[in-house]
Formats: C-alpha cells, structure tokens, sequence
C-alpha cells in the first residue's frame, strides 16, 4: 500500500525526475545520492554552500559527489553574503539563543534555502533535498524558508523517509563502496564561519561530559596558553571593521577571530536546548568569535545607548534570537525587528579592548565619541558637576509609591513577610 505525503509540498516518487541535494559530504548526505537515485529514479544535483566551514575540503566534497552518480556538483562561495546579510544582523542583535547558543546553524540554513531555490530554478529541478531529520530544528528551517521563497517547490527529506537509524546508514554506506570519515562515524556535526556544533554519541547523555575528541576546532580551556592576549576590536555601527586597528571584510575578520579565540579555549558551550519540535536536547557548540565579537558589541552598544533603549534592546534581542531559531528568517516581523535595531546600532561606532584567557573573554576597556558617560558628571573627584544636593528631591520622588504602599500594610499590620508568604489576608482560625 501506498504511504500517504503528510503535507503537500513532499516529494512523491513517480513525479520527481531532478532534485536539488544539499550536500556536506558527510554521512547522511552522502548515502542520499544513491537512495534517491535508487529509490527515486530522479537525477541528483548536488548543492554545496562554502559559508566558511574550517577544515572542510570542499573540491573533495564536490569529488566524492560526483563519484556517487550526481550528475553536477556545484559549490558556491557565499562566505561574504553570509557575514554581511546574516551574521551582521545577529552581531547588532546580541544574538544567543536561551542566553547560550549564537546560532552558528541556525542563521545558515535560510541563506542556504535561498541559494537552492535560485539554483533549483537555474537547473528546472522538480525539487530540494536536505539531510535533516524529523526529530531536529534544521527539518522545520529548510522546509519553511524554501517555501517562504517558492510554495510551489517539493521537497526531499530522505531521513524523515527512510526510517535508517545510524547503524543502519553506515551499513548501507558500505554496501555502496560509500566513504565514511572516521569522525562521522560518531558525532554529527555542522560548520559554518559562526561555529561548529555537535550532537550524537556520549552527547546524548547530558549527564556524561564531552570527550575531548568533540572538540576538533577550539582548545580546550586546560591546554590553552598560559598568557593571556589582549585584542582590539573596532565597530562601525555595530558591524566589526578592524582587529587590532587593521581593517577586514567582516568574513575575514571572524575568521582571524575564530582563530585567535580557539587557540585561548573561547567559545565552548554545552548547552541544553529547547528545540522547535519540541524536545529537550544537548548541543556541544565551539564558537569562538560569535561569543568574542558578542561580548564586545554588547558592551559598546550599552556604552553608548541610554537606560530605556539598554532595557528595551534587551528584550528585543531575545525575541530575535528566538524567532532566528525558530525558522523565522522570512516572517515580516524580522525586517520590522531589524529595523528598530539597525537604527539603534547607528551609534554603535568605536572601539572594545578584550582579554582573552583560557575559555574567558573579559572586556577591559571601550571608547566612543558617541558615548553616553561623562567624567565630571560621574567624577567623585573635586570639580565634578553633578549637583548632589538635588538628590535628595529625586529619592522622596524615587521612593515615593513604595513609601505609601508601605504605610498601608503598617496599618492593616500586614508585614512583607506575610506578603512574601501569601499568608495575608487569610481569615483567622480559633
């Protein structure tokens, strides 16, 4: 009998005859070349996006996909898109999702859908393919961002299909002469210039630690120098344009930062996660330049921005971070939040000095002509000019409902710890 589509924009054997593959090279991508020409008898064309992964050998990537019958392998740089377009905007949100991860995957996965569409339309392919699985985050990304772009495109998520558990993807990748780096044989991992995640394994185990051979990119705090660096990064309204006073193109200026962080042990996270779906799960992350550049940025930004847009900015950029995880890239609400930030970080301009030691990034210094702080107004020392004598008038103000709210309990004897306890009020027993 026949399985019936779930929703309408699947793929169906039988009206698929070219598919957009997006393709990493690593185990689950790489065993969908042969599945869906096999199970599918569609031709496949492999789609490869450089967002900066480190340690990626791309040509070899687009090799082995051509190996495996793809009938063309592209890889296209978007490395500058990414950075400019995406990252930047995250930069000027603060963005960390739960208040940990800086969605290194998360902010990919829409630039990637855009790229497949356009390539999709380029080739007349019936539809786009992806290695996500019906448990993940990246299922619900690429689904709706595609969509947002093209309701018209089908789409292939063999995994949610095929029903193979891990053991069983190896094994169908040695009956077809499919080659496995030793790494995936354990972890999944995803790569972008903005970091490197990781899950699967002993990671399933929230209470068992990270072996160090999860860590590939970033040392490990205990085996990082025993001195510190201090660096100096320079913001033009809220974008980073130089390192220590030299200009970059912000790709390359994370990726001097990526570097720079990972030889002092910057960037580890183990983070416990609330996915889309709704499922608990645990993400080891090494992301060194988002939560160096991160911390920065906050600073200057709260340096030069007054106590209402500081408070309101804040929640803001927690909302951001959420709806970036959530697969909101091209819901209107972005480009309205986008708004109100960028107008925002327009005075984010100057400069933040950072330590970095072993896994710690300690901000030790700023300067902005657009600074809101002001030596003789905060100065202690003798001719500040801060009348201090008006205090007095500010604090009876200040204070005032909470002095009243106050002599109303006294004289209904209600005390705060009654308050605190819930106990007031409560009728009297004998």
């Amino acid at each position: 009998m026949k399985k019936m589509k779930t929703a309408t924009y699947e793929a169906e054997k039988g009206k698929v005859k070219k598919v957009i593959l997006l393709y990493s090279g690593g185990l689950d991508t790489s065993v969908m070349v042969k599945w869906i020409q096999e199970e599918y008898g569609a031709e496949v064309i492999t789609l490869t996006a450089d967002l900066g992964q480190p340690g990626i050998d791309l040509p070899a990537a687009k090799a082995k996909a051509l190996k495996l019958g793809a009938s063309k392998a592209y890889i296209i740089d978007a490395k500058d898109e990414f950075a400019e377009k995406y990252i930047a905007k995250a930069i000027k949100a603060n963005a960390l999702y739960q208040g940990g991860y800086p969605l290194s995957t998360a902010l990919g996965r829409p630039l990637i859908a855009k790229l497949a569409v356009k390539l999709a339309h380029q080739e007349g392919a019936d539809a786009i393919a992806h290695g996500s699985t019906g448990k993940g985050n990246d299922q619900v990304r690429f689904d709706s961002s595609i969509l947002a772009i093209d309701p018209d495109m089908k789409i292939l998520a063999p995994v949610r299909e095929w029903n193979m558990t891990r053991d069983k993807e190896l094994e169908y990748a040695q009956q077809h002469g499919i080659e496995v780096p030793e790494g995936n044989k354990i972890y999944s991992t995803d790569e972008n210039l903005w970091g490197k995640s990781s899950e699967c394994g002993i990671l399933e185990h929230p209470e068992e630690a990270p072996p160090d051979e999860v860590f590939t990119f970033v040392t490990p705090p205990e085996k990082a120098p025993d001195k510190s660096q201090t660096i100096t990064i320079g913001f033009t309204m809220g974008v980073p344009t130089s390192l220590d006073g030299k200009k970059f193109p912000l790709a390359q200026l994370i990726q001097e930062l990526n570097t720079i962080g990972a030889k002092h042990g910057i960037g580890i996270l183990d983070h416990m996660e609330d996915r889309i779906v709704g499922l608990k799960s645990r993400e080891v992350y090494e992301c060194p330049a988002a939560m160096t550049i991160i911390a920065a940025h906050k600073d200057l930004e709260k340096y030069v921005s007054t106590i209402h847009q500081n408070h309101f900015k804040a929640e803001l950029d927690n909302k951001w971070g959420y709806f970036v995880y959530a697969a909101l890239w091209y819901d209107p609400v972005m480009a309205d939040m986008n708004a109100y930030i960028a107008s925002m970080n327009k005075a984010v301009t100057g400069w933040v000095k950072v330590k970095l030691y072993k896994g710690h990034v300690q901000v030790i210094g700023r300067q902005s002509d657009n600074a809101l702080y002001d030596l003789q107004l905060a100065s202690y020392n003798e001719g500040h000019t801060f009348n201090q004598a008006a205090s007095p008038g500010f604090i009876e103000l200040w204070s005032l409902q909470m002095k009243v709210i106050n002599q109303i309990k006294n004289k209904k004897g209600v005390t705060n710890e009654a308050l605190a306890t819930g106990k007031h009020g409560q009728p009297q027993t004998s």
